[in-house]
């Protein structure tokens, strides 16, 4: 007996849609004969899934409480009743509004270490008892509309020297330095690169490299503790080996798609972005100067 194949074709190439829009496409059945089965049922699922990290485990009992799994909607249809399809490829289209169950809001697609919010179409064929099931599953993304909040521009100027620098006990041991530079914003439209520039006033020490470090900091939680827990997202190098005093550096970084999202605060989870700049001398003392920023969908 021949397996059919399933596949999910939706009419959106770039596979994003908006909450209130419509999710179309086709269900696609091949077979190379006729094929019976019990029906084929569609399932548009959207879940925040939280977990806690190794370091956190065990700290609060409360929590195993509050990670489960937050359903933000979920609906099935039937799109083909019990029967016989023929040999060959059969196509069935679909359309399914975008809705969140009561009360609840659809969060941005976005793929963390220990938040996920993942959007999935799954096509289930359900066959005789002598007969494996089939599905088939794909992810669509959820972006806000443009009635969400927007970025207004807070730039801000900084300087990274020996007496800038938080948590070092023995700052004698740090080369003398001074970096100065600026951000454009602080606030940033996550389709926009976040801009700057950066001079290496001095260093007595040679320098190595200068790195651009983007950061997620997750909390996952509950009224009774939160565990939080800062991830590297990306790093990239904006300066290589012992830079010219006084030269403008510009700073230029790109949000990567999926693994960013609006700053987004809930009751139980938060995801919050983080920008380091990171000064690494030949002698591999590293130095990281850390700039909270918020970003925005518009």
């Amino acid at each position: 007996m021949a397996v059919p194949s399933l596949d999910l074709r939706l009419k959106k190439v770039n596979k994003i849609y908006h909450e209130g829009e419509v999710v179309a496409g086709v269900v696609v059945i091949q077979s190379k004969s006729d094929i019976q089965h019990q029906g084929v049922t569609l399932t548009m699922d959207g879940t925040v899934n939280l977990q806690l990290s190794a370091k956190s485990v065990g700290l609060f009992e409360a929590f195993y409480n509050s990670l489960k799994p937050i359903p933000l909607l979920n609906v099935t249809l039937e799109v083909a009743k019990p029967g016989r399809l023929p040999s060959g490829k059969t196509e069935i289209p679909f359309e399914i509004p975008l809705k969140t169950k009561q009360g609840k809001k659809l969060y941005e697609t976005y793929h963390g270490v220990f938040v996920n919010i993942q959007y999935l179409l799954k096509v289930d064929m359900k066959r005789s008892l002598l007969n494996k099931d089939v599905q088939k599953q794909c992810e669509f993304i959820v972006e806000y509309k443009e009635n969400e909040e927007k970025a207004v521009c807070k730039p801000m100027n900084f300087t990274i020297s020996p007496d800038t620098l938080q948590n070092v006990k023995e700052k004698h041991n740090v080369p003398t330095f001074k970096l100065s530079g600026k951000l454009d914003s602080t606030v940033c439209c996550i389709s926009k690169p976040l801009s700057g520039e950066l001079t290496v006033v001095q260093s007595e020490a040679p320098i190595k490299s200068i790195e651009l470090q983007l950061v997620r900091v997750e909390t996952c939680g509950c009224a009774e503790g939160y565990a939080k827990d800062a991830t590297e997202i990306q790093n990239i190098q904006i300066a290589d080996g012992d830079v010219c005093r006084g030269i403008t550096i510009p700073i230029y970084m790109v949000f990567p798609r999926l693994f960013t999202c609006p700053t987004l605060y809930t009751n139980n989870f938060k995801i919050e972005f983080e920008v380091n700049i990171v000064t690494v001398f030949y002698d591999d003392h590293l130095v990281t100067e850390n700039f909270p920023i918020k970003l925005t969908r518009f």
